[in-house]
């Protein structure tokens, strides 16, 4: 076994269920909708599904920005399917290329992380007028809220064909976090456990407090921990720390003689 952490997405059971929506999407029949949605709070490793999925399908992604005007977001489209766009080229001249552009091959999916910045600045509509014409499956990724901010767009939410609600890792997906990132140690179930539930079984938070672990294991050299070991050591928790209670004291005015 390796000792060098891994340095890409890794296989979770998130990471399965967004991919098995996507071959859904791809195989579906013409007549079904293209739309397929993964939600869910931040940290959950939807972006890293989305990464793995990228690669294993050949997908296009792009992760929206919180400057984008409609023009930003065809040109970078147009650029994930490796067109030279002109800047003098309008929104609609934008869109008519990255219609053809999508539809040259639509066996491979485009996948819009940060979706509810296009919801909230009603620019879905945009992203759903490239499904519609070219046939492409397209997924999008957003906070919690995102089939709620759906919903009020009429023509979006009936063109989803799968809804993907992230889940929380499990004490499996954290013992594959362990191996993949921390493989030079060995830790119990009963830490790892603890250290799922603490994370509030967010990957990303899992990930942190495992770099901790990794940095306590070398500096004492342990091959292994348990809880017992661990002790009352800190996690990380995502949470900022409490309000000090400071003492005030007077200032002292120093007068000149």
């Amino acid at each position: 076994m390796t000792n060098t952490p891994a340095q890409g997405p890794v296989a979770l059971k998130n990471v399965a269920s967004f991919m098995a929506m996507t071959v859904k999407l791809i195989e579906r029949a013409p007549h079904l909708p293209g739309f397929g949605v993964c939600h869910g709070p931040s940290g959950l490793g939807k972006s890293w599904a989305s990464m793995y999925v990228q690669m294993k399908v050949k997908a296009r992604r792009i992760e929206v920005g919180e400057t984008w005007t409609r023009r930003a977001l065809l040109r970078h489209i147009l650029k994930e399917c490796g067109e030279t766009v002109r800047k003098s080229w309008s929104a609609s001249d934008l869109a008519e290329l990255a219609k053809a552009a999508l539809g040259a091959d639509a066996s491979r999916p485009l996948i819009v992380d940060e979706a509810d910045k296009l919801v909230d600045k009603n620019m879905i509509e945009v992203i759903r007028e490239l499904q519609q014409e070219s046939g492409v499956p397209i997924i999008l990724i957003g906070e919690e809220k995102l089939p709620a901010k759906l919903l009020t767009v009429e023509r979006m939410h009936n063109r989803v064909l799968d809804w993907f609600p992230a889940q929380p890792c499990d004490l499996d997906d954290a013992r594959v976090l362990a191996k993949a990132f921390v493989p030079a140690v060995r830790i119990d179930d009963d830490l790892l456990d603890t250290i799922r539930q603490r994370s509030g079984g967010r990957a990303r938070r899992i990930v942190v407090n495992l770099e901790r672990v990794a940095d306590y294991a070398r500096n004492r050299s342990h091959k292994a921990l348990d809880l017992k070991v661990w002790g009352n050591q800190d996690f990380y928790t995502g949470e900022p720390p409490a309000q000090r209670d400071i003492e005030q004291f007077p200032r002292r005015i120093v007068r000149a003689a």
